[in-house]
């Protein structure tokens, strides 16, 4: 059996992310990011904050830096990497996620909507508001409430479906 190291994290940027490259050209984007846990503590519900630093490599690094700003929402999938080094006779470590795939979901706390570099989805996809619903504008404002009712067979009554 192989051993399996796989993270996947949904948070908030702490600080917007920082671009270097190396030596040989390499880009290297890092950041860090705050998850938010719920945890009883008496008879309340608190929320604690975890902060994980991740590492881009690449030209997923480069294509996304501009969009990584703080506060902003994302999802992450990657592994987990240890970084060790001496530092005044110490032996020290560090670990740090190595992103494989990166997820930009929403905006900034305050700011509505976008999460796509490219502006978001098409109209016909519909556009999330602060409510959390998605809001389909070209059917919104040419069709009536009843016209606007999800139904398969088009006989324009609508089910009671709480789903």
């Amino acid at each position: 059996m192989s051993d399996i190291n796989h993270v996947v994290l949904v948070g908030r940027l702490t600080r917007d992310a920082e671009l270097k490259y190396t030596a040989n050209g390499q880009a290297v984007c890092k950041f860090s990011i705050a998850v938010n846990r719920r945890k009883k503590s008496g008879e309340q519900w608190v929320e604690e904050a975890n902060f994980f630093d991740i590492v881009v490599w690449g030209r997923q690094g480069e294509a996304l830096n501009q969009y990584l700003v703080k506060g902003k929402l994302i999802g992450v999938d990657g592994e987990l990497r240890q970084d060790r080094w001496e530092q005044d006779g110490q032996n020290r470590s560090k670990i740090e996620i190595i992103a494989n795939n990166l997820q930009l979901l929403g905006g900034a706390p305050g700011q509505s909507g976008g999460g796509a570099p490219s502006g978001g989805p098409p109209a016909s996809y519909g556009e999330r508001k602060n409510d959390g619903a998605y809001h389909d504008h070209a059917r919104s404002t040419h069709a009536s409430s009843e016209e606007r009712s999800f139904s398969p067979s088009g006989d324009g009554f609508s089910d009671d479906i709480p789903f």
